[in-house]
C-alpha cells in the first residue's frame, strides 16, 4: 500500500483542549471542530473530547448533524447560524445552539415557535467587519431576543481580528467596544478564538473558543510560554519510495527549478498535491528523513515530492518521512513552520489533506 497517512494523536488533542481550560479556568472552553476538525476527522475528534467538553463548534448544520448522526450528544453551536429559515426546524429537534448575524435570522427566530428556547449567541461586529450587527444595532436587537420567549441562555459574542499580532492596538480597539456594549446590556460574552485564548486573558469571556490550537498549531505571530506547550496532533507521515545520484548542475522536478550546488542524493517520497501537500513549498521547505532534518528540493508534483538527503547516510528506500508533525524518534515539525515556507498558514495545510491520505488514530476515543 502507498506509504503516506495523516496519523491523530488524539491523547495530544485532549492536552491541547486541558491548556486551553487552564488558559482561562473562569470560562467555559467550547471545541471549535468545524471543516472536519480542522482536516483531523471530526467525529473522531468529538468522540476524543466528549466527555471533558461542555460544548462543540461548528460552522454549519451539515456539520452538526454528521455529530449528531454519529452519537454525539453534546450541545453544538452553529457559528455562521442558520442559512434558511427551515433549518429552525432541525436546531429545535437536535437542541442546537445558534450565532445570529443578519436581520433576516432575528426576524426567522422570532417568528418560530420551537418546542423548547433555543439558545442564542448575538453576533456584534467589533472590528472584523465579516458577519455581525453594529455595537448600536446589537443593543437593541438584544433586547428584544432579551424579551423573547422562544431565546434563552443569551450571549454576545464577537471575533478579533488581530489577536495573534504583536501589535494589540486593533484588539484594543475590539476589546474596549465590547466591554462597553456588555457592560450596558449586563450581557455574558463569547469572544476569546485560539490567539485570545492563548495570550489575552481580559478576552476571557463566559464561553471562549479555542480551534487551530486544539491540533497543536500555534496562531501567534510570536510564540509565548503557553503556546510552546502545544502538542501537535497530525502527524503526515510517507516514506521514500525512490534514490537517485545526481551530478553538480543537475536539475530536479518540473521546470528544472532547483539544481545540485553539488554532488548530490535525492531521494523521491510518495506525497504530492494530489494528496493535499502545498504545491507552492519553495526549495528547502524543511522535511524530517529518519528524524533528521532535510530540505525539499524541486517543485512538489501531484503524486511526489524530492528531497535532498546528501547530508543523511542512512536514508534509504522505506524511510520515514515526516512532512509535518512527530517523528518515531521523538524529533518534530511544526505544521507552523512548513506553512511559512509555503506562504500560507497552517490552517490551510491542515484542512487541505485529502481523503487519499488516510487517517489513523492513536490515543483511544476518551
Amino acid at each position: 500500500m502507498r506509504p503516506l497517512e495523516a496519523h491523530i494523536d488524539l491523547d495530544a488533542l485532549r492536552h491541547n483542549y486541558q491548556l486551553a481550560c487552564r488558559c482561562a479556568p473562569q470560562s467555559h472552553s467550547v471545541a471549535v471542530i468545524k471543516a472536519d476538525a480542522y482536516g483531523h476527522g471530526a467525529i473522531a475528534c468529538a468522540k476524543a473530547l466528549e466527555s471533558q467538553v461542555p460544548a462543540f463548534a461548528v460552522a454549519c448544520i451539515e456539520e452538526a448533524m454528521t455529530l449528531r448522526q454519529a452519537g454525539i450528544t453534546k450541545p453544538i453551536v452553529l457559528l455562521e447560524g442558520i442559512f434558511s429559515v427551515d433549518e429552525l426546524t432541525l436546531v429545535d429537534s437536535q437542541g442546537f445552539w445558534i450565532a445570529v448575524h443578519s436581520q433576516w435570522q432575528v426576524d426567522a427566530l422570532l417568528a418560530a415557535s420551537p418546542h423548547q428556547p433555543i439558545s442564542v449567541w448575538l453576533k456584534v461586529d467589533s472590528g472584523m467587519h465579516r458577519l455581525g450587527f453594529s455595537p448600536n444595532e446589537a443593543a437593541d436587537i438584544w433586547r428584544q431576543l432579551q424579551a423573547a420567549p422562544n431565546v434563552t441562555a443569551l450571549h454576545l459574542m464577537s471575533h478579533f481580528a488581530t489577536a495573534d499580532a504583536q501589535d494589540n492596538h486593533y484588539f484594543s480597539r475590539q476589546m474596549a467596544q465590547l466591554q462597553a456594549l456588555a457592560l450596558d446590556l449586563k450581557a455574558p460574552l463569547s469572544l476569546a478564538n485560539s490567539p485570545a485564548t492563548l495570550a489575552y486573558p481580559v478576552a476571557h469571556g463566559d464561553w471562549n473558543r479555542p480551534g487551530v490550537m486544539l491540533y497543536g498549531s500555534d496562531p501567534l505571530e510570536m510564540a509565548n510560554e503557553i503556546s510552546q506547550q502545544l502538542k501537535p496532533v497530525m502527524t503526515l507521515r510517507s516514506e521514500i519510495i525512490a534514490l537517485r545520484q545526481l551530478d553538480e548542475g543537475e536539475p530536479v522536478g518540473y521546470s528544472g527549478r532547483w539544481r545540485a550546488p553539488r554532488p548530490s542524493r535525492i531521494a523521491v517520497v510518495a506525497c504530492g498535491y494530489g494528496d493535499g501537500y502545498d504545491r507552492h513549498a519553495r526549495d528547502g521547505t524543511p522535511v524530517l528523513v529518519n528524524g533528521q532534518r532535510c530540505a525539499i528540493a524541486g517543485k512538489v508534483s501531484m503524486d511526489m515530492l524530492t528531497i535532498d538527503v546528501t547530508d543523511i547516510p542512512d536514508a534509504a528506500l522505506g524511510s520515514e518521512v515526516v512532512l509535518w508533525g512527530s517523528a518515531r524518534n521523538g524529533a518534530i515539525l511544526s505544521v507552523d513552520e512548513v506553512a511559512r515556507h509555503c506562504d500560507t498558514i497552517s490552517y490551510t495545510l491542515l484542512t487541505g489533506v485529502l481523503p487519499r491520505a488516510p487517517r489513523r488514530y492513536h490515543g483511544g476515543s476518551a
